[in-house]
Formats: C-alpha cells, structure tokens, sequence
C-alpha cells in the first residue's frame, strides 16, 4: 500500500499558554507517495502496561478449567469475554524470590522484580529493578513522558522501582495525572499554577486546532475532533471531582468506600490512560487498583467488611464469594480500557493490536499469603507477536519472571533477565 498525500509531522502538538495537546496518529502523518510499512503508521510504536490489583484471587475462579483456545471463561476473567481473541491467561506461575514471612511488605515490589528485596541490588547492579523500568529505558525516551506510574488508592503503593532502592511514587489524583499529561512547565507544580491561572487546557488551543483541522482530509478531521471530544470530557469530569477534593481532610486509615467515587475514579484513571497512549505520551504504565493490606471497604459492592481483613478468608465460602465479586470488579474497570483501546485506531490496527497488557496480582492465595500459582493474564497482540485467544498452562512451578521475559521478546526491549528468570515461554 502507497500513500500520496501532504505529510504532516507525528511530533505535531496544538499549543497554547499553559498547555500542550498532542494529536493520535493521523493518516496525514505519513509521507506522500511512501510504502505503509515505512509510515509512522506502518511503524507505530509498541506499548506496555502493568495493571496490578492486591490480595491475589480465589485461583478456581480464575484459571479456566481447560486449557488452549477452546477453554470455558472463568467468572473473575468473564467480562473479558468480548476480547477472548485479545486474551492469553497464563497459568502455573510461581514468583518464588516474593516468599517471605513478612508479605505485604514485600509482594508490592517483587511483582515486577522477581528479586527478593534483601537481594535488590546486591546480586547484581539492576537486581531489584522492575520490568515497566527496564521497558522505559528502552521505549519510553522517545516520549515526553518514559513512564506513568499509578494508583486508585488512598495511599500509594511500591510496585515500580527505578533502582534496587529507589520507588517511584504513584499518582492517584486524577487531576494531577491530566496536568502531566498536557500541562506546560519543568514541574507538577509549574504546570498546576500555570493552569490555575488560565483555566481550560482546550480553550489555550482553540485557535491552532482550528487551523490545523481546516489543512486536513476529512478522515483526519473527524479523528482530531473525536480525540479532542474525549479530551475536553476528562477535561471536564477532572474538574467536578477536583471541587470534591478531600485532600485536606484528616482521612481514618480505614476510610468508608463511597461507591460512585470509586467507579469515577476507575474510570478516570482508565481514561486518562488510554488519552496518554493515544497521543504517544508515554509507552510504558503501570498501576495498582489498591494496594496490600487496603482497609477500603467496597460499598458499591455490598461489601461491608474492608479487603485486607476479607482476605483472610479462613476458606469460608461466603468471604470467598465477595472476594471473587472485588476481583471480578477489579476486571469489569479494566474491560474499559481495554474498549477503549480495540476502538481506538492506529495505523492498520487499533492501539490495542500494537499493546501488550499484564492484568494481575503478586499473590495467589491471600489466606496462605503464597506466590504460587499466580493470576496472570495478557491482553494485547503487540504487534501481532501474541497469539492471544488461549488459556496456557504451565507444569507447577513455572518462573513468573518468564514471562516478563517474554513480554520483552514480544516487544522487542533488548533485556534477556530479570530476577530468576530462565528463558522465555515460547507458547505466548
């Protein structure tokens, strides 16, 4: 396939006082008369994401009962179902470095290490560094932003580690997130008080996007002006939860779950990602839904009785049904990520065909506190080196760290180990 056309820069942004808007990969961006496979879109990017969620899973309701392609959905995994072609679950995981007779302060941040942390940096220099960290070091520098590290949580959690001794905070306010993401200045701080004295960030860039929509096809412009639709919404559901803002509120460590604050939050937070992997602002993300030993209680639910304390489920079938109900929450928010990725085009595929996604937690049983077998799940095709559409089974005792390996075969970052790490698991 041959292009002939105006060629438009991908680096193009719209700019105003206090803002800067980066576009979605548009057909304009390709120059004339060129071969696809040689466009930007032809060579659009890889992505990666880690979305982590505590306490591990009631394992007979997450691992389908049937391994291959012709496997029967679990009910935590259910609403995934629409994507089962996008879907690879992983089965028999173990991250033994993560065993510890003191867990929830270390499962965090072996999720993504595979190094135990009395290990982190003493068996080797980048022992203790996590996976979404090396793939920043190696697909991220081309972005304005090599990473995005996040939480729903009240509180923040420990999962990316830069160094064995440097944690990168996660942010969990949305509002925050949006000034990173298309705020001008050299800090969080520049960029917030240029923007509390501007107002909307759409409205700095009016004048340009009007100029730019007028010098394209109309494919394009129906693209610019759906992005800047979905913009302008988080725009303006950032800034109803910002009047909302708690944060000078003395918050109890065991704070009551408000229901439909926590679904916006989600789904904020969801949206903000898709925003910043469409417009190539960052191609590495990772994010916790809460964090170890959460004390949030999920209302919305009909849950009364905080996580951590559920979690100690004692094998009573009742605790372990409103376990099963947060874990497949937990997946019914993620689902709207990845809608938003399989809808949002780029190139010859979606943002979603060019991804690869880790859905999962750092425990199994979170009564027994074990590593073994782990919930894991890959969505995404990265460009087209996962199958996807399988359930795989690995004999017991299976690396995890493999399989962080592979997600950096399958995405081409140039990191042959991490943590215990054997070899890459070639059935994915």
């Amino acid at each position: 396939m041959y292009l002939s056309k105006k060629h438009l820069s991908r680096r193009t942004v719209l700019k105003g006082a206090g803002a800067t808007i980066a576009l979605p990969l548009l057909d304009a961006m390709n120059p004339a008369a060129t071969a696809w496979s040689q466009t930007a879109a032809g060579n659009t990017p890889v992505r990666l994401a880690f979305i982590g969620f505590p306490h591990g899973a009631i394992m007979d309701q997450w691992s389908p009962k049937q391994a291959g392609a012709d496997y029967e959905m679990s009910p935590i995994l259910e609403p995934l179902e629409p994507y089962r072609e996008h879907l690879t679950i992983v089965s028999g995981l173990r991250n033994k470095p993560a065993e510890s007779p003191e867990p929830h302060g270390y499962i965090e941040r072996t999720w993504l290490s595979c190094v135990a942390p009395w290990d982190a940096g003493v068996i080797g220099p980048e022992a203790g560094i996590t996976a979404d960290q090396f793939a920043a070091r190696h697909i991220g520098q081309d972005t304005r932003l090599p990473s995005l590290e996040l939480t729903t949580s009240q509180r923040g959690a420990q999962v990316a580690w830069r160094t064995p001794t440097q944690s990168l905070p996660q942010e969990g306010n949305p509002r925050a997130v949006f000034y990173k993401l298309f705020g001008q200045g050299d800090t969080d701080a520049e960029r917030k008080a240029i923007l509390n004295e501007t107002g909307s960030i759409l409205d700095r860039v009016t004048s340009q996007a009007g100029r730019l929509q007028a010098s394209l096809g109309v494919g394009d412009r129906v693209v610019v002006s759906d992005y800047l639709d979905s913009v302008r919404e988080i725009e303006r559901r950032v800034q109803m939860a910002s009047e909302q803002d708690m944060s000078h509120l003395d918050i109890p460590e065991a704070p009551v779950g408000i229901p439909n604050d926590l679904d916006a939050h989600m789904q904020l937070m969801f949206d903000l990602m898709g925003l910043a992997f469409q417009a190539d602002l960052t191609r590495v993300i990772t994010i916790s839904l809460d964090r170890e030993a959460s004390m949030r209680t999920y209302g919305n639910l009909g849950i009364a009785e905080a996580f951590h304390p559920l979690s100690h489920h004692g094998n009573n079938p009742q605790k372990q049904e409103k376990l099963v109900r947060i874990q497949r929450y937990f997946t019914e928010r993620f689902v709207g990520f990845v809608d938003r990725l399989v809808n949002t085009q780029e190139g010859e595929g979606t943002v979603l065909d060019h991804s690869a996604i880790l859905f999962g937690s750092n425990m199994s049983n979170s009564d027994r506190h074990n590593n073994d077998p782990l919930p894991s799940a890959i969505l995404g095709h990265a460009h087209g080196r996962i199958r996807g559409g399988q359930h795989l089974s690995y004999p017991q005792d299976t690396r995890f760290s493999d399989l962080l390996v592979t997600l950096f075969d399958r995405t081409n970052i140039p990191v042959e180990s991490i943590g215990d790490s054997g070899g890459i698991l070639s059935e994915v």
